[in-house]
């Protein structure tokens, strides 16, 4: 019993090994990977190539997958060359696999001394998160040598033998528990590296052990479409297009593998390379072939899954990839994305508040609607914000992290404001028949415009952070709170000269310019933050020049 607790624990360390490097790559080069994907979609030939070296890069064959299902699913690549860099992932995980059965056994210790000693001294820089990766893959080659270690003395029990006796013969038994293999250890690689030491040890025959490589694939396929429930059609059309070329791969090699079990038992070199060597070659030649149908593939995907209509008319999130949660910069990026569209949803409703004002009917229960969407998309980037590891962020990571949640904030608390005044205005104006004098009107209405272009050079200010735009919208805030005063004492003037029209909507006119200035300062307070950057930054510039005294 402890035997076998020693060989799943080794097993589940190649996994924990496999999670940090895919991890630690993808908090380095997550953008440069994301971008690589995303360029490479043009030609077949290019996309399969890059599925084969970020698989490479990152271990795993799953992490891709997550990879090119966000994309999808966010409709920046297309399904067809999605599912020819899945195909270039099977060959790169089956590469890994071939590398990691060299004799590492001396890079182990190495790797894990110098990732330690990088991760702790230099952890929230990018040195820190090579470190990382260095630890991974020492895991990795440490946990292969302790599979090796503790299935020596299970292939010596009787019990063993029995057990896995009851896999001769029957090749779709076999296939099966070699994609139960893969998904109870998470991982297609793990499970051909365990086939393989099975195969070396003489407890398992060459033929199983093919058996059980094509199952590990099929179980990778199964993976992914376990990971994509969550995704929309589009995602989850990946993972489907995926796991039907892999079952076509199972489907026509499996009657064949009796042949090609005695076939390459006549070649030289050990069971356990062998096993390695037709892991390989079984998904190059498979993806090869499979290259071409990725069209009709896809074509075939679409009509299977198909897009469903949302009952729930609300906004929902389109860029809070959660797959890129491991990558912080990119998670940020992302949620700068949705605050931007966040901000989209705030101008139309100034727009629908103008028209609200002007006394259009009905207008104002499309305020409430998009105040709504506000909020959910709110509620959404706040919650994908906490999921980022805050402890992982560098300096700049974590100012970025701030300003989105505060430019959402205000966003939320402007949306709001103005439904707030489009419900004014059509209990106070509209219901009591009471309209805004010609002169109070053009004020509004001025104010508007400007509050409009506010918002727009406040979130322009959000994306780009740059200085000069920043205190642009500064002085603007300013004018806009001089012109608002000014128009104050205006409607006050009217009320001295007895107009019946400013007299009748007294309370809500100095209403609406008391609502106005607020979402002005709203807008207007991202640029606050670009400048105090800037001042610190120049005041440590400073602080480093060199005196010449």
């Amino acid at each position: 019993m402890l035997t076998l607790l020693h060989l799943l624990s080794s097993v589940a360390l190649l996994v924990w090994g496999t999670h940090i490097v895919r991890t630690g790559i993808m908090r380095v080069y997550g953008a440069n990977l994301r971008r690589v994907l995303s360029d490479s979609v043009e030609k077949k030939p290019l996309a399969f190539v890059s599925g084969i070296g970020v698989t490479a890069l990152v271990q795993s064959s799953n992490a891709t997958a997550l990879l090119v299902t966000s994309f999808v699913a966010q409709g920046l690549v297309g399904l067809a060359p999605a599912l020819v860099i899945m195909l270039g992932a099977d060959v790169g995980t089956a590469l890994m696999a071939r590398v990691l059965t060299f004799d590492l056994s001396w890079l182990s210790p190495l790797l894990i001394l110098v990732g330690v000693f990088l991760f702790l001294s230099r952890k929230q820089m990018r040195i820190g998160q090579i470190g990382r990766v260095l630890i991974g893959l020492g895991l990795i080659v440490l946990a292969l040598e302790l599979i090796v270690a503790a299935a020596t003395p299970i292939t010596q029990a009787a019990g063993v033998k029995v057990l896995f006796s009851s896999l001769t013969g029957d090749v779709m038994l076999d296939a099966l528990t070699g994609a139960l293999f893969a998904i109870v250890s998470y991982s297609s690689l793990a499970a051909v590296l365990l086939t393989a030491t099975l195969t070396a040890s003489g407890v398992i025959s060459l033929k199983v052990a093919l058996c059980l490589v094509i199952g590990a694939n099929l179980g990778s396929g199964l993976l992914a479409m376990i990971n994509a429930s969550g995704q929309n059609a589009a995602g989850r059309r990946v993972a489907l297009g995926s796991l039907l070329f892999k079952l076509v791969g199972c489907i026509l090699v499996l009657p064949f593998v009796a042949y090609l079990a005695d076939v390459m038992a006549q070649l030289p070199g050990g069971s356990e390379e062998l096993v390695i060597y037709f892991h390989v070659f079984y998904n190059l030649i498979r993806c090869l072939v499979m290259i071409p149908l990725a069209g009709p593939m896809a074509t075939l995907c679409e009509r299977l899954i198909v897009d469903v209509a949302a009952d729930d008319p609300r906004m929902r999130p389109r860029h809070l990839d959660a797959s890129a949660l491991d990558t912080p910069t990119l998670a940020l990026a992302n949620a700068a994305r949705e605050t931007l569209r966040m901000g989209d949803v705030v101008e139309h409703m100034m727009i629908l508040q103008r028209e609200v004002l002007h006394g259009k009917q009905g207008v104002d229960k499309e305020v409430r609607r998009l105040d709504d969407d506000v909020d959910v998309l709110y509620t959404a980037i706040k919650l994908y914000l906490a999921q980022i590891q805050k402890e992982d962020l560098g300096e700049e990571d974590s100012r970025r992290w701030a300003e989105i949640i505060e430019m959402a904030l205000n966003l939320e608390q402007a949306g709001d404001i103005i439904e707030r005044m489009a419900g004014d205005v059509g209990a106070k104006s509209h219901a009591a028949r009471r309209a805004f004098s010609t002169e109070g009107l053009a004020e509004l209405d001025g104010l508007h415009e400007r509050l409009i272009g506010n918002l727009r050079l406040g979130l322009s200010v959000f994306l780009s952070g740059d200085v000069t735009s920043a205190k642009r919208l500064r002085r603007s805030k300013h004018r806009f709170r001089i012109l608002d005063r000014r128009y104050a004492h205006a409607h006050v003037d009217r009320l001295h000269q007895q107009n019946v029209q400013s007299i009748e909507t007294s309370s809500l006119h100095l209403g609406l310019l008391g609502d106005m200035k607020r979402l002005n300062s709203l807008f207007c307070a991202v640029a606050y933050n670009v400048l105090d950057q800037d001042a610190k930054d120049d005041d440590r510039d400073w602080e480093d020049t060199p005196s010449t005294m």
